[in-house]
């Protein structure tokens, strides 16, 4: 095999996937054909293999191959990401479109008042002396003020606007916080599927170890893809062995608005009084995706640190942003925007269960989860997930599926991005889609 160990920045494993899925999008490996074994590829490359086997398992996530059960992995006939076309024995083959997106993170045209937004935008745009200098590399100090009183009413969050360094992203703070982290240099990630999080912690030099870590990344309004909760009891039981074995705590605590079905639970960093836990939150699902603004709150403990090295890192986030979301917390329209979402989500998500009920009927378990914007439905079938999600997208409908701990097949579904009017074609073609 003739693959090239230049050292271009990425993580190994991203080099093994870049170099499959080049020779996939060319046409050398071709629809069905056979791939390595997860052990074979690892001695012909001379790397671990865990290294292959999340190379292999990011190439599933995102269409490249499939896996037959005791086969191996196998060249998918869909290219996924990129919008392609290929020509096979002189046909000129072109990726389906995806009509019905339920593995999208956008957001429904009426869960945001765009014309609200703009007015708040103008206003800060009318700020001439403002913005004609570059922003506050922490961010601005009167949006971080704003922050931190919101997010102390309404997550108990122990910090004041010296605590919060802003982003465009949330990948745009972890890396600032890995660079103010010295020695702990063992990660464990609760949920291994947030790729763009352990990229960057990799290229730090970091070490994934789910057994001996010292550093532990985890989502309590979201532990699982089904948007589980820890409840206070599992929080408390984390802050104290964190304690007990000198850990860190990074605390994303997206979605813990939509959290409605277990209440609202008080935040890590609130319960551990603002010691040794990192928080981190972001508006992008509160607002709109394409508003990139994220924030982490730093313990006392590491601001030393941060005020040396903060002028190393231009603010990546919209200054114009910012001065505009600071007045519209002031105002309390990021209230009001909450509930209109979970309204919103808490009704599409009911209308969509009731789609699949139809469709599938007693051949599948459709359950509204705990984040309310996804609905999971659970069959029994042979059928592989990688195999489903492939099968879907040639009908037509993008969505997520996995294995479940008793070995049922979980299709994943957000009902954010698709129009509540298409839920019922959409099951239809999700049902066609699990049929062997």
């Amino acid at each position: 095999m003739s693959f090239q160990f230049l050292d271009n920045g990425q993580p190994l494993y991203m080099r093994v996937y870049n170099y499959y899925k080049d020779m996939i999008s060319k046409g050398t490996l071709t629809s069905g054909q056979k791939l390595p074994s997860i052990r074979r590829c690892s001695e012909e490359l001379n790397i671990s293999c865990t290294t292959v086997e999340n190379a292999y398992m990011s190439l599933m996530a995102d269409g490249y191959i499939f896996s037959k059960k005791n086969s191996g992995y196998y060249v998918s006939d869909l290219l996924l990401p990129e919008k392609f076309t290929k020509t096979v024995q002189g046909a000129k083959t072109e990726a389906p479109v995806i009509r019905y997106n339920f593995s999208s993170a956008g957001a429904d045209r009426e869960s945001f008042n765009f014309d609200l937004w703009r007015r708040y935008i103008k206003s800060a745009l009318r700020q001439d002396e403002r913005l004609l200098s570059y922003g506050e590399p922490q961010g601005e100090y009167e949006f971080r003020e704003a922050l931190a009183g919101y997010i102390s009413a309404k997550r108990s969050v122990v910090c004041s606007a010296r605590n919060i360094v802003v982003g465009a992203g949330v990948q745009s703070v972890l890396h600032i916080l890995c660079a103010l982290i010295d020695e702990k240099k063992n990660i464990r990630f609760s949920d291994p599927d947030f790729r763009q999080g352990i990229a960057v912690f990799r290229d730090h030099g970091f070490r994934i170890d789910n057994e001996n870590y010292d550093i532990i990344y985890v989502n309590p309004s979201n532990i699982n893809r089904f948007g589980g909760t820890m409840n206070v009891g599992e929080r408390f039981s984390m802050i104290k062995e964190a304690f007990d074995h000198n850990r860190l705590i990074i605390e994303d605590d997206y979605g813990s608005e939509f959290s409605y079905l277990s209440g609202r639970t008080p935040s890590l960093q609130s319960l551990a009084s603002g010691k040794n836990v990192v928080y981190i939150g972001t508006f992008s699902g509160l607002l709109l995706p394409s508003i990139r603004m994220s924030y982490m709150v730093l313990p006392d403990e590491f601001m030393d640190k941060y005020t040396s090295i903060s002028f190393d890192y231009n603010q990546t986030a919209s200054k114009t942003e910012q001065i505009a979301l600071c007045q519209f917390i002031r105002d309390g329209h990021l209230d009001s925007q909450i509930r209109k979402q979970r309204k919103l989500y808490t009704a599409k998500s009911r209308l969509l269960a009731e789609a699949l009920k139809k469709s599938f009927g007693n051949a599948a378990g459709i359950v509204i989860t705990d984040s309310v914007i996804t609905v999971k439905a659970e069959l029994e079938t042979e059928l592989q997930p990688q195999e489903l999600i492939r099968r879907a997208r040639l009908n037509g409908v993008a969505l997520n599926a996995m294995k479940g701990a008793d070995g049922k097949t979980n299709i994943i579904l957000s009902c954010a991005a698709v129009s509540a009017e298409d839920f019922s074609k959409a099951a239809e073609l999700i049902k066609k889609s699990s049929e062997i």
